[in-house]
Order: C-alpha cells, then structure tokens, then sequence
C-alpha cells in the first residue's frame, strides 16, 4: 500500500540553531535578521529585507510599545526604521507570518501569537511559547508512532 506523503503534511517548521556571535550582537538589525533565519522566516543568504522589517515591527510594537499595531502603524515603523514599504507586500508578509504561527490579528490589529498563559508583552514568555506550540504537535505524533512501532 503506497501512501500518498505530501498529503499527511499538515505543516512544515524550519528552526535553526544559529551561533550568537558579538557580529549578531551589534546592532537590532542582526539581532531580528538572526531572529528571521532561526525561525524559518528567511532562508540564509536572502538579500530582500522586508520579511525582517516586518518581524522587526511586530516584535517592537509588541515589547517596547506593549501594543497591537494596525497595518497603517506597522507601515510608518518601517518606513521610519527601514524605508517605504508597500501596502500589499506588508500584507504579505503579515500573512506569511501568520501562516507560520509567529503572528495572529484581530479587529485590524496585528500581534505576536499570544501564550497560552501569563503576560503576552513577555518575550521570554513569548519565545518559550512559540517554540513549543510549533514543536509540541511533532513530538506527540513522533510518541504515537513509536509506540505503535513497539507493537509491530
């Protein structure tokens, strides 16, 4: 019996284990491209930085600002900190976080996916939430597959 494999993907996570060095360290800038590339929102090497300015406007507005931005806050962050951004490229990108469980909205309002519990403006929280979320439903499928494993 042969199975048809791309249909069991539900969802794919890329996370990388990045070295931290004083380079990465310097400026906010490679601190949210390090961040980017440790969760899969940009591949290594990519040159386009709007993906980065986007996670960097989320993640400003929700720890430094303790705020949930509109797309209209979101596009003068940008623009101000990284340069003009169109409308629609920011939805895309928006969008793309989304897909990837790093970002929700509500009522126009963008944020950082909330933790289940405790202080949604808490990054450690934040972090710590995230990486679960996306790795839990992994290892409680790899469980189930080794248990049944054991029985064949």
């Amino acid at each position: 019996m042969e199975i048809n494999e791309s249909k069991l993907i539900e969802n794919e996570l890329t996370l990388r284990n990045l070295r931290i060095t004083s380079e990465v360290t310097e400026t906010r800038r490679s601190i949210i491209r390090w961040l980017a590339l440790s969760f899969g929102v940009i591949s290594p090497g990519e040159t386009r930085l709007t993906a980065v300015s986007v996670l960097d406007a989320v993640l400003y507005f929700q720890f430094n600002e303790k705020r949930d931005p509109t797309v209209e806050e979101i596009m003068e962050y940008i623009g101000k900190n990284w340069g003009p951004v169109n409308e629609k490229t920011l939805r895309y990108h928006l969008l793309q976080l989304k897909k990837t469980g790093i970002v929700d909205n509500s009522k126009g309002q963008y944020y950082l996916t909330r933790p289940e519990i405790g202080d949604k403006y808490d990054p450690e929280l934040w972090i710590s939430n995230y990486l679960d979320s996306q790795v839990r439903p992994i290892k409680e499928k790899a469980l189930t597959a080794m248990r049944e494993l054991k029985t064949r």
